[in-house]
């Protein structure tokens, strides 16, 4: 998993990539319209990530016998009711959308670990999951919590980058 996906690096950066622009469009425009971008970039979010592995080498992919793989898929299961649940939420808050968001992702981080053997996911699953937690019972608006999770994974993505770098010696 660790070689095929550049130790999950590129659905970090992928990822930051989203909630900033998430962010951005909360700011300028409405926290409505930063869910429509927040939901159908996050359906780029893997093919995105797929592109920058194949891009630098590597596969994008695990082996087909990998066990890995199951929990990967399994933990795409756990996001994806995540996301539908956050969904509901907008319908009565749309600032609990992003807290929500942030919570499941937070905690799909932390099966990442064992999908990557990083330890930095628990470090940066627990970080955006306090983070949602402070947002929701602050009642931040939607564009500073959005673009503080997407300054979050941009920051672990580069500690993932420097912990490949330091490995592939």
């Amino acid at each position: 998993m660790r070689h095929g996906y550049l130790g999950g690096a590129p659905g970090l950066f992928a990822s930051a990539t989203v909630w900033l622009a998430a962010g951005a469009v909360a700011n300028f425009a409405s926290a409505k319209a930063a869910v429509v971008v927040l939901f159908i970039g996050g359906m780029l979010i893997h093919p995105l990530a797929v592109l920058v592995c194949r891009l630098a080498g590597r596969p994008g992919a695990h082996a087909k016998e990998n066990p890995l793989g199951r929990l990967a898929l399994e933990s795409t299961v756990i996001l994806l009711l995540g996301v539908a649940l956050s969904l509901a939420l907008a319908q009565f808050s749309v600032e609990l959308f992003f807290p929500a968001m942030l919570l499941v992702i937070g905690g799909r981080y932390l099966t990442f670990q064992t999908l990557y053997g990083r330890r930095i996911y628990w470090i940066c699953g627990a970080a955006l999951a306090a983070l949602g937690v402070a947002a929701a019972m602050l009642k931040l608006p939607a564009a500073p919590v959005a673009l503080a999770g997407g300054c979050i994974e941009v920051v672990f993505g580069a500690i993932v980058v420097k912990e490949l770098r330091a490995t592939d010696r």
